[in-house]
């Protein structure tokens, strides 16, 4: 008996398929301003550090119910039980270091609302609250791995304390919230003048 072929769609990094194809299509690039969102989208990035991003979209849903939603306040609180009950769960990727890492970040994110009243106005400012306009990639391989306000943004979320976040990480995160839109030219995904504010 033979396996039927994967059914795979067109994206701007190349086929993929249906999850890879629906997040692309729906999600990336769309300018994205709630605080938990936000949270949420930063800390699969790093989750994703090493990985495929299929695999942390195949896994996206266990992440939310073993992270309570990724609800800050209540990961903040989290203690060496939670940190033993996450590393115990096969349903996330059990790496000691992003799991510790995410309790760390959820109280830093913490702290910095408070400082600035959102972090939807804190990770915007690196693109002065709007989508970066510049000329659309032709290929992905004219898309970069990181930016200046990518590079700003790491070097300051470091100084507040959150871990896993490098520039390559926080340029992915820019790329996922709409801050910047690295669709292709051609693809029909891209809509001109989508607004970050």
């Amino acid at each position: 008996m033979t396996t039927p072929p994967r059914q795979l769609y067109p994206t701007c990094w190349g086929m993929a398929g249906a999850l890879d194809a629906a997040y692309h299509d729906t999600e990336w690039g769309v300018p994205c301003h709630d605080d938990r969102d936000l949270f949420e989208r930063l800390m699969l990035e790093g989750f994703q550090a090493g990985l495929s991003w299929s695999t942390i979209l195949a896994k996206r849903e266990h992440f939310r119910a073993a992270f309570d939603r990724w609800d800050p306040a209540r990961i903040g609180a989290y203690g060496p039980e939670d940190v033993a009950r996450l590393l115990a769960d096969a349903g996330i990727v059990r790496n000691r270091l992003k799991v510790e890492g995410a309790v760390k970040n959820a109280r830093a994110f913490l702290q910095l609302v408070d400082q600035e009243g959102s972090f939807d106005r804190y990770a915007w400012s690196f693109t002065g609250g709007t989508t970066l306009d510049r000329p659309p990639p032709q290929v992905f391989a004219d898309v970069p791995a990181t930016t200046s306000e990518a590079q700003a943004m790491s070097k300051d979320l470091k100084r507040r304390g959150f871990t896993f976040v490098g520039p390559t990480i926080c340029y992915a995160f820019m790329q996922s919230v709409g801050m910047v839109n690295d669709h292709l030219a051609h693809c029909p995904t891209r809509h001109p003048g989508r607004a970050g504010s």
